[in-house]
């Protein structure tokens, strides 16, 4: 056996090989059907506001973790209620997920919630423009 060329051929193959599965990655995913049952974007946009400022608040109240965990659970129950979204259905999941792998929907999703955000810390601020994020 020709040991030298058995060498010779093996970091060609590993280099194909791995050349493969780089493109293969690279591949355009296939369009993922939406679920059955998929929030509209604007409801998406709606509820995930309203998770962020429940986060922020209870982040805000310097719980211990064990506690703010417990009480953002507990409020989040409330809001999906409020809002006819079922949590044993987990509907908000199916949803995000949906969005999350569509990249394009999922950015124009958090742009919206944002944009949402920064508008009412303008508000809160009492209608001062924002300050620029880099003053340089």
């Amino acid at each position: 056996m020709n040991y030298a060329r058995l060498i010779s051929v093996r970091p060609l193959l590993a280099a194909s090989a791995l050349l493969l599965a780089v493109l293969g990655g690279c591949a355009i995913p296939e369009e993922v059907p939406p679920p059955a049952q998929l929030l509209p974007k604007e409801k998406m946009v709606s509820l995930l506001v309203q998770l962020h400022l429940l986060e922020a608040r209870i982040e805000a109240s310097r719980l211990s973790p064990d506690s703010a965990r417990a009480l953002f659970q507990s409020q989040k129950k409330a809001l999906l209620r409020k809002n006819d979204v079922l949590e044993k259905d987990s509907l908000l999941q199916r949803s995000y997920r949906y969005y999350a792998i569509n990249n394009k929907a999922m950015d124009e999703i958090y742009k919206e919630v944002v944009d949402s955000l920064e508008r009412r810390k303008t508000q809160l601020e009492g209608g001062k423009p924002a300050e620029p994020a880099h003053p340089w």
